[in-house]
C-alpha cells in the first residue's frame, strides 16, 4: 500500500512520534511520501478566488500546490497530523487547506481513507480532529479514522490506542472496500451537482462535473449506497434542481 503523510506541525515532536509509531502498523511493504509543510513553503492563500472561478491551475501558487494534490492521487491512503494550535489546526495546515477550498465544490478522492492524527498539551484535540475530518469529507474521502491524544506537554504517547486505530486504517486500506457515505456527505454532493447545472454554474464546476460524468450519477459510481441511501439522494437532486434553476 501507498501512504502520504501532509504533516501539519512546524517541529518534530508528539504529534510526529504519534505518527512514526501508526507507521509502524501499516506493513512491511508500504511505501510512503512525506510531506512537511514546514519545507514546502506554501505562500500564504491571498484569497483571490481563481481556484473556485477559473479552476484549480490559476492558483498562483498551484506549483507547490498540485504537486500535493498529485500525491495524495498516488497514494492509496493518507495520514494527515497536527498539533492543536489556539484550539484550531496549525497555520501551515490551515494555509493549505485554504488553498484547497476548490475541492469543496468538486470533490474526487472518493476512494482514499484517512489516518488523522491530532495531539495537545492542553484540550481541542477532537475539535480539531473534526474540523480536519469534515475538510477531507468536503474532499470527497471515504473513510477517516482519528487519532487524538492530550499528552500535556510531555513527550511521551499512548502506543496502545495508536496501534489499535492505525491497524484498523490499515486493514481498511488494504481491503479496498467502500463505505457508504453518510447523510451530510450525500447532501453536498447534490448540492454541488445541482450548482453544475444550474442556469448560471460557476464554469470550472460545471466543466468538472460534466468531464468527469458526476453529474450523471447520484454519488461516485463505485460507492455504493444502498436502496435508501439512493432514493434519498434522487429526491434531494431533484428538489435542488428546481430550487436553483
Amino acid at each position: 500500500m501507498k501512504y502520504v503523510i501532509i504533516n501539519g506541525s512546524p517541529r518534530k515532536k508528539n504529534t510526529w512520534s504519534m505518527v512514526k509509531q501508526a507507521k509502524a502498523n501499516l506493513g512491511d511493504d508500504a511505501e510512503f511520501e512525506e510531506i512537511q509543510l514546514m519545507k514546502a513553503k506554501i505562500p500564504m492563500c491571498n484569497g483571490c478566488f481563481k481556484c473556485i472561478m477559473e479552476g484549480e491551475d490559476h492558483c498562483p501558487h498551484k506549483d507547490i500546490v498540485q504537486s500535493i494534490i498529485d500525491k495524495i492521487r498516488w497514494a492509496d491512503g493518507i495520514i494527515i497530523s497536527s498539533p492543536v494550535y489556539a484550539m484550531n489546526v496549525t497555520g501551515l495546515l490551515k494555509n493549505f487547506f485554504d488553498h484547497t477550498a476548490y475541492l469543496y465544490h468538486r470533490p474526487e478522492f472518493f476512494e482514499k481513507k484517512a489516518l488523522i492524527v491530532v495531539s495537545t498539551a492542553g484540550a481541542g484535540q477532537k475539535d480539531v480532529a473534526k474540523y480536519i475530518d469534515e475538510t477531507l469529507r468536503h474532499w470527497g474521502f471515504n473513510k477517516n479514522y482519528k487519532i487524538t491524544y492530550a499528552c500535556g506537554g510531555k513527550e511521551d504517547i499512548n502506543r496502545k490506542e495508536i496501534n489499535k486505530i492505525s491497524q484498523k486504517f490499515h486493514k481498511d486500506v488494504s481491503s479496498k472496500k467502500l463505505h457508504s457515505p453518510k447523510i451530510m456527505d450525500l447532501i453536498f454532493y447534490n448540492v454541488w451537482r445541482a450548482m453544475a447545472l444550474s442556469k448560471d454554474p460557476i464554469e470550472a464546476d460545471a466543466k468538472y462535473w460534466e468531464s468527469t460524468g458526476l453529474v450523471n450519477h447520484d454519488f461516485a459510481p463505485n460507492v455504493n449506497l444502498g436502496i435508501l441511501k439512493k432514493a434519498f439522494a434522487k429526491i434531494m437532486f431533484s428538489i435542488l434542481k428546481k430550487v436553483m434553476k
